[in-house]
């Protein structure tokens, strides 16, 4: 029973959280226009959660990715202001994303610093960065152009209800992508295989002929990609961008991931699990701000969540041995 508990808990929290805001509001909840919305409202929080998921799988953390997609989203903004075009633009604040994941690896892998300690570090770093270069101000909508906040409020047509078309968006479907390439990354190949040989056992895997470093190293570098995407998710959904931008990603998306670890017996970071991880977050969110629920309160529900995950999964490994 303690292991049905470990392993279907969440799953079942999952559905009763929906079933509370489909009994509480029926009318507006549980619409297909609604899951939609709730799809593009968490999509920036999951490509975030999804990459965390990669460096999770080794033990690590990284607690710079709010402040690493602020300041792609700045960069961005701020080569769309200077006449740059819009691919080069995305791919400039792309390879800031990597160049500051990379930073973090180097720290950690090659330097010896703990991941807690070094992110944090960069965390201040990269928000102190994003104010610099921003000047402490919002870039407004009039110089991003409409190619790319288009992109955010656009989506493939899928079904009319009434006089409107009701879209899967952009944003979803960029989630989903990324979705699949961690999951492929992660469970199908040996660079995912040898991650989570170094969450298990990291001297193990050195012994074993496993490039810890290198590895580590790389993981850092494309949680830095993903970070940086949600940072031009962030800029392309509301036509600007501002230094505190991506400030409550790195909370979440560390709660989602631990949230889907509570689904694994082994306990360890699966994306797919982190996937429903994200989904109740959403779920959370979006019915809690249609009942009119103050912001402070889901905040304290989130930080529950995290205490409660993070238990279920220590209590999970203790129960192993």
């Amino acid at each position: 029973m303690i292991r049905a508990i470990r392993k279907y808990g969440t799953l079942v929290g999952i559905i009763a959280v929906i079933l509370f805001f489909w009994i509480n509001i029926p009318d507006t909840f549980m619409t297909a226009r609604n899951w939609l919305n709730i799809s593009q409202q968490v999509s920036m929080l999951a490509v975030t959660a999804f990459t965390m998921t990669i460096v999770m799988a080794m033990g690590d953390f990284d607690l710079s990715v709010g402040s690493m997609a602020s300041l792609s989203g700045i960069i961005a903004a701020l080569a769309f202001k200077a006449g740059v075009p819009v691919p080069a633009a995305i791919i400039l604040a792309l390879a800031v994303g990597l160049v500051g994941g990379l930073i973090n690896g180097l720290l950690v892998s090659y330097i010896g610093i703990l991941p807690f300690v070094a992110t944090l570090g960069t965390l201040t770093v990269f928000s102190g960065f994003a104010f610099l270069v921003s000047g402490g101000k919002t870039i407004f909508g009039t110089d991003i152009p409409a190619s790319f906040s288009g992109f955010a409020r656009s989506g493939i047509p899928l079904f009319q209800a009434g006089e409107q078309w009701v879209s899967l968006p952009y944003l979803t479907l960029l989630a989903l992508i990324v979705l699949f390439v961690v999951w492929v990354l992660l469970e199908h190949t040996v660079y995912g295989r040898r991650l989570y040989a170094i969450g298990g056992n990291v001297e193990a895997a050195r012994l074993a002929g496993v490039r810890v470093r290198f590895l580590r190293f790389s993981a850092f570098g494309l949680t830095g990609i993903g970070a940086a995407t949600a940072g031009l998710m962030y800029a392309s959904r509301v036509a600007s961008a501002n230094p505190t931008q991506g400030s409550g990603l790195m909370l979440s998306a560390i709660a989602a991931v631990f949230l889907g670890m509570t689904m694994s017996e082994e306990g360890e970071p699966r994306v797919l699990a982190t996937f429903f991880g994200v989904l109740i977050l959403g779920v959370l969110d979006n019915g809690l701000t249609q009942m009119s629920v103050d912001s402070y309160v889901r905040e304290i529900l989130i930080g529950t969540i995290i205490i409660l995950a993070v238990a279920s999964s220590s209590l999970s490994k203790l129960g192993q041995r």
